[in-house]
């Protein structure tokens, strides 16, 4: 075999990978959506894609992690973007690119997220592990909002409040375009959000 020969294998492990477990998630989705989650086991997640429980386990710990899935982003991707960033854009206008380029992914998938949402909707018992996840992105993006000021975290407060209110305005604008089906558009709806955090709330 050749090196070009290999590297096409290699190639093609990595997508099936990849189709795999993106079917796992659909179904993991699926079945909770139309059973609730105490009614599924990993045994029928793994049936419905014709795969073993083993397999099912070395892509997810839980039934629950398979729901859940990957965000849009890491909390290390995120920070980079935020980096890379030219450093004369305003911190606010900076989390709105942030969150717009999330916008853009998650819409990529509306069926998919607009499911997902579905179900961390009716299965509250999820949410504790959502919050553990969020925690972990919003030290990271405090963190390079620091950085990207000069002040250091926990002293003025600004790092902290400006990532909570970008946060908030993005899991908002998900919750607006959920109830509404996937439309409009997400990234237009975190545009508005957005906007209204940079003219102070004002009442509307």
């Amino acid at each position: 075999m050749t090196i070009v020969d290999s590297a096409d294998e290699l190639g093609r492990r990595d997508r099936k990978k990849l189709e795999t477990r993106a079917a796992l998630e659909h179904a993991a989705l699926t079945l909770v959506a139309e059973r609730g989650l105490a009614a599924v086991t990993v045994e029928d997640i793994a049936e419905a894609v014709d795969v073993s429980s083993r397999t099912f386990f070395n892509y997810f710990p839980s039934k629950e992690d398979a729901l859940i899935g990957p965000g849009p982003a890491s909390a290390a991707e995120l920070r980079e973007r935020l980096e890379a960033m030219p450093p004369d854009v305003p911190v606010l206008e900076a989390l709105r690119l942030l969150a717009r380029g999330e916008a853009e992914h998650v819409q990529e998938q509306r069926e998919q997220w607009l499911l997902r949402l579905k179900v961390f909707e009716q299965n509250p018992s999820l949410l504790p592990r959502l919050v553990a996840g969020g925690t972990e992105t919003e030290r990271v993006v405090t963190e390079a909002v620091a950085r990207r000021t000069g002040v250091e975290p926990v002293t003025t407060g600004y790092p902290e409040l400006a990532t909570a209110a970008a946060l908030a305005a993005f899991r908002v604008a998900m919750l607006r375009w959920s109830a509404a089906g996937g439309r409009p558009e997400l990234a237009d709806l975190v545009d508005e959000a957005f906007s209204q955090l940079a003219a102070g709330l004002p009442n509307p």
